[in-house]
């Protein structure tokens, strides 16, 4: 398969990666984490002007529908940069399940306002006891005149204690696991009857619960039609599983490059440790599993919009689990091989690997895509 990128696809690679380069060092960073929001809002304004946000939004509502490739080299040098801003959140699930689920008139209000980093979205899709099962949804939706009440608990919504919206997927019908009568709703943060605590995750960046009480949600809060959600939830899933993969692949790239220069640089005994052949090991199984993973990215990339639902949730699965089966390793290598320093909060090293781990743990872990590829292949 031939990975290099086309010409427009390259332009867009080299633009992304100066930015990161010049304008997100780990020292930024730190001080992204430390404002009140926990990402800078300078920085995102700056995503904004070069169409980043767009990147993912159809071309009749400001955006450039981009292709999945596309994404997939911007979120490399996120995950390079180690970029806390709530790109995955409101770029990515957000723009993609509007986009595909809500009325054109909402189509035509809120897209135009994310690609112009107006508008922040978050997505509720987990509950205390759901683990990693999307059908596993508790939130009640009961009908109220012409909308519904929604009365619940959402989970780890990522960066949802600063979205301007937020889509829940809520039961309208069935039980809790039942995968027939699942809707998905918009609502306000500042709804009334919405509270959210927010916190930090084990990687710097936010997450909330996200509680609420007899909110109610008009007819065009509905994203994706009544008792229709769930099929689009996955779909949006298998697009950020995708975006998740190529994110996973820029942080064990920099993370290789860093253990490289470090090897290289380390004196023991008289010489730089990366002249001890056991080393050196380490360091070309760390290049392999990078390389498997970038490999199963573009998969994942390639298969992530199909119509075929069994197709595209096989290949992101498939891709899910070799990723976080790489990042682990390559995350633990180069903690070992930095020794002590790796440990510490002052190098970056262990706050790639934390966003690996948090990488793996989003929209399902490597145990999880692994038990799904098999029951897959067993039921063909």
């Amino acid at each position: 398969m031939d990975f290099s990128y086309i010409e427009e696809q390259q332009l867009l690679a080299d633009t992304v990666n100066r930015l990161i380069e010049k304008e997100y060092d780990f020292e930024k960073r730190k001080a992204h984490l430390a404002a009140p929001e926990g990402f800078s809002r300078a920085t995102w304004d700056t995503f904004a002007e070069m169409g980043l946000l767009g990147l993912t939004v159809p071309a009749d509502f400001g955006g450039f529908g981009a292709t999945p490739v596309d994404t997939m080299i911007v979120m490399e040098a996120i995950g390079r940069g180690l970029v806390v801003e709530p790109y995955f959140s409101t770029a990515i699930l957000g723009a993609n399940l509007i986009g595909l689920g809500a009325p054109d008139p909402v189509r035509l209000s809120l897209l135009p306002q994310l690609v112009e980093g107006k508008l922040l979205v978050a997505v509720g899709y987990t509950e205390r006891d759901s683990r990693y099962e999307l059908a596993n949804v508790a939130l009640a939706a009961k009908k109220d005149g012409a909308g519904h009440l929604l009365n619940g608990v959402k989970s780890v919504v990522l960066h949802g204690g600063t979205a301007d919206r937020i889509i829940v997927s809520a039961r309208t019908a069935g039980g809790p696991r039942d995968r027939n009568g699942i809707t998905l709703f918009m609502v306000e943060r500042k709804a009334p009857g919405v509270s959210v605590r927010d916190y930090r995750t084990i990687d710097g960046l936010r997450a909330a619960e996200v509680t609420l009480k007899a909110v109610k949600a008009g007819a065009d809060a509905m994203i994706g039609g009544l008792d229709k959600g769930l099929e689009l939830l996955e779909r949006v899933a298998d697009i950020g599983i995708a975006a998740l993969c190529a994110e996973a692949v820029g942080a064990m790239q920099a993370l290789n490059a860093a253990t490289l220069e470090y090897l290289k640089t380390r004196q023991q005994f008289g010489v730089p440790i990366g002249k001890f052949q056991a080393l050196q090991h380490r360091m070309v199984e760390m290049i392999i599993h990078a390389e498997q993973a970038k490999s199963m990215a573009f998969l994942a990339a390639d298969k992530c919009r199909s119509e075929n639902a069994a197709e595209r949730r096989h290949a992101c699965s498939a891709a899910k689990a070799l990723i976080g089966q790489a990042g682990r390793y390559v995350g633990q290598q180069a903690i070992q091989l930095h020794g002590g320093m790796g440990m510490t909060d002052e190098l970056n090293v262990g706050h790639y690997f934390k966003r690996l781990t948090m990488i793996d743990t989003t929209l399902g872990d490597a145990d999880f895509h692994v038990a799904r590829v098999g029951d897959a292949m067993l039921a063909a």
